[in-house]
């Protein structure tokens, strides 16, 4: 399982940008099952842009489902349909 933790990079939206991209193209083209993005709990704000980013039509194409983890509040799963 790939792992993007946002942590280091909050407060740079063309950074967190940027991460969000490399790791989703580099799970599709390595045909990962899951990436885990790991937000942190905080106001929600950075959780809201993972989402928004992953909503986009082009974005949304790449990946099969996204799933917020009831376990762990601040992470987000998004799986990929398997490479055939």
């Amino acid at each position: 399982m790939l792992t993007l933790d946002l942590h280091p990079i909050f407060r740079n939206n063309r950074d967190i940008e940027l991460s969000l991209r490399q790791i989703v193209f580099q799970a599709k083209r390595m045909g990962e099952p899951v990436v885990q993005i790991i937000h942190g709990k905080g106001t929600g704000q950075l959780k809201g842009r993972v989402l928004a980013f992953l909503g986009q039509k082009h974005i949304r194409k790449l990946y099969d489902r996204v799933e917020i983890d009831t376990a762990n509040t601040g992470r987000i799963l998004v799986h990929f349909a398997p490479r055939h």
